[in-house]
C-alpha cells in the first residue's frame, strides 16, 4: 500500500474520531473558545470544511483559496452554525475529500498550496491527518497531543524540523526525544548528526532541546509553551509562525 493511501486511511480513521466526539457537544458548546486565540470551536470546525475543500482544489490544480481574505471570510461565514450543521459540513467535505483522493492520479506531481507553498501530491492527504488530528486537539473536548498515534507524532516533528531547518531566525537547534532520536533543525546546523552521535562533534552544537513526543510536538507547533522541555547550550527561543 502506497503512503498516501495509507495516509487516506489515516485521515478517515482521525476524522471518524473527530466526528464522534464533535457529535457529543451541544449549541451552546460550538459557540465557546477553542484553544486557538480568536476562535470559537464553530471556527475551527469551520476551517476543517474549509480546509478539505481547499485541498480538493489543490489536487485539481486549482488554487487552494481564491484569497486570504475569502479564506477568512468563509471561516468567519460558517462559524456561527449550529452543531448539526458543523457535524453535517466536516462529514460532506471529509467525503469529498476522500472522494478525490481515491481516484487514479500522478501523485508525484507537484502542487501549490497557500502563499506558494509547493509539495508533492502524495504528501497532501498527510497534511490533511495534520489538520484534522490537531484541530480536534485545539477544540479543547477532551482529546489531547498524549492521545495522538505515535507514527503521527513522530511524522510531524519531523516535518516540522525539516520546515524549520535552515530558517534564518532560528539559532541552530538540535531536538532530542527521550527515547534517543536526535533531529536537527533552526539554522544551519555546525556538525552532522553523525559526529552528534558518535561524540566526535567539537562544541557549541547549538541549542539543545529534549522532551517527550508530545511536548516538543506541541512547541513546535505552537501549541505549548515548551515549559516542559529540557533546554542545554542556551534558552528556549521563539518559533516563528507556521
Amino acid at each position: 500500500m502506497s503512503d498516501h493511501v495509507r495516509d487516506l486511511v489515516s485521515v478517515r480513521e482521525a476524522t471518524d474520531r473527530l466526528l464522534a466526539a464533535i457529535g457529543t457537544l451541544d449549541n451552546a458548546a460550538v459557540t465557546e473558545s477553542s484553544r486557538l486565540p480568536g476562535w470559537s470551536r464553530g471556527h475551527v470546525l469551520a476551517h476543517l470544511a474549509r480546509n478539505a475543500d481547499a485541498l480538493v482544489n489543490v489536487l485539481a490544480g486549482h488554487p487552494m483559496y481564491v484569497s486570504a481574505e475569502a479564506r477568512d471570510a468563509d471561516i468567519e461565514r460558517d462559524a456561527p452554525r449550529g452543531l448539526r450543521e458543523q457535524v453535517e459540513d466536516v462529514r460532506a467535505s471529509a467525503d469529498r475529500f476522500q472522494r478525490v483522493g481515491a481516484k487514479d492520479a500522478d501523485w508525484g506531481r507537484t502542487v501549490e498550496l497557500r502563499n506558494g507553498v509547493k509539495d508533492v501530491a502524495s504528501q497532501v492527504p498527510f497534511r490533511r491527518w495534520i489538520e484534522v488530528e490537531l484541530h480536534h486537539v485545539d477544540l479543547g473536548i477532551g482529546y489531547e497531543l498524549e492521545d495522538l498515534s505515535e507514527e503521527f507524532t513522530q511524522r510531524e516533528i519531523n516535518f516540522l524540523a525539516k520546515r524549520f531547518r535552515n530558517h534564518p531566525d532560528l539559532p541552530p537547534l538540535l531536538i532530542k526525544q527521550d527515547d534517543g532520536r536526535m533531529i536537527s533543525t533552526g539554522a544551519v546546523q555546525p556538525h552532522s548528526l553523525e559526529e552528534i552521535k558518535d561524540g566526535t562533534a567539537p562544541t557549541p552544537l547549538g541549542i539543545v532541546v529534549q522532551g517527550r513526543q508530545a511536548d516538543l510536538l506541541g512547541w513546535l507547533a505552537g501549541r505549548r509553551k515548551g515549559d516542559a522541555l529540557t533546554v542545554d547550550r542556551g534558552s528556549l527561543p521563539t518559533l516563528p509562525p507556521l
